[in-house]
């Protein structure tokens, strides 16, 4: 078994200049691709159960699925809550088999989501697993507008928290279709001054590859979170499958043709990463 804690695959990133991937999961079919992906790159991954994931697909299977793919390779795998909203949603997943835990307190005022994640920090942490947290609001394309990170909060947030990893946001959109954006590097740079916390970077499809390559080797930016560039390669493949004979109906062989697409995408999303 490669079962891993986010603290173990974060801790060594930061050390020796690269990111891990935190590859955002809706079903069987994109997990097992970037498991695979992931033994092909020789690299860790960490396989994410987001609110989207979760309504479709009960965290107890969930928790066993993730798991038994990190039976069947040999890297490293964290099985991961993505914005977990409650002690209950996050002290679920570690019943159910998680090995990192992410609350998300971003909306609620700073010393609230200072009290409340540090409480599930010290759940996970009596539990040998790891913990993420969220200051500074990343909002969402055509959605909820962000909130920058401040600084100083940052570095009162990890220091009160003791989470394993810091997500924040510094000009990072979740759902974003395109990569015309770019993250902000003085507010960046700004953060890591005044913490040594592995930073974690969301809604990470929207940021060049480029720039996600340079911040892996050269900052505290240890981990970024890909979902929607991922989803738009199973979706095509998806339509290709369909498209290729009109007559197909069996969603195993249609769902099959998924797997090399995607598993090739999340290949290239792992390998910029290094």
């Amino acid at each position: 078994m490669t079962l891993a804690t986010l603290a173990d695959v974060l801790q060594p990133a930061l050390k020796n200049g690269y990111a891990v991937g935190g590859l955002v999961c809706l079903g069987w079919e994109d997990a097992r691709a970037y498991a695979y992906a992931a033994e092909a790159q020789g690299c860790p991954v960490i396989l994410q159960a987001g609110p989207g994931c979760r309504e479709h697909t009960p965290l107890p299977i969930l928790g066993r699925m993730f798991r038994y793919l990190a039976d069947e390779v040999s890297v490293p795998v964290v099985v991961h809550l993505d914005h977990g909203y409650t002690f209950e949603d996050c002290k679920h997943a570690l019943e159910c088999g998680f090995t990192s835990l992410m609350f998300d307190g971003s909306r609620k005022p700073l010393q609230q989501n200072i009290d409340e994640t540090a409480a599930i920090a010290e759940l996970a942490h009596g539990a040998g697993i790891s913990c993420e947290g969220e200051i500074g609001f990343v909002g969402y394309a055509n959605g909820e507008k962000s909130a920058g990170t401040d600084p100083e909060e940052a570095a009162i947030f990890a220091s009160a928290t003791a989470v394993d990893a810091m997500a924040i946001s510094v000009g990072n959109v979740h759902l974003q279709e395109n990569k015309e954006g770019g993250l902000d590097l003085d507010r960046i740079r700004a953060i890591e001054r005044l913490t040594d916390v592995p930073l974690v970077i969301h809604g990470g499809s929207g940021v060049p590859v480029e720039q996600r390559t340079q911040l892996a080797r050269t900052s505290s930016i240890c981990k970024f979170n890909i979902g929607t560039e991922l989803r738009m390669a199973f979706g095509a493949a998806l339509r290709a499958s369909l498209a290729s004979d009109e007559t197909r109906f069996d969603r195993a062989q249609i769902l099959k043709d998924t797997h090399d697409p995607v598993m090739k995408a999340a290949q290239q999303v792992l390998s910029a990463l290094k």
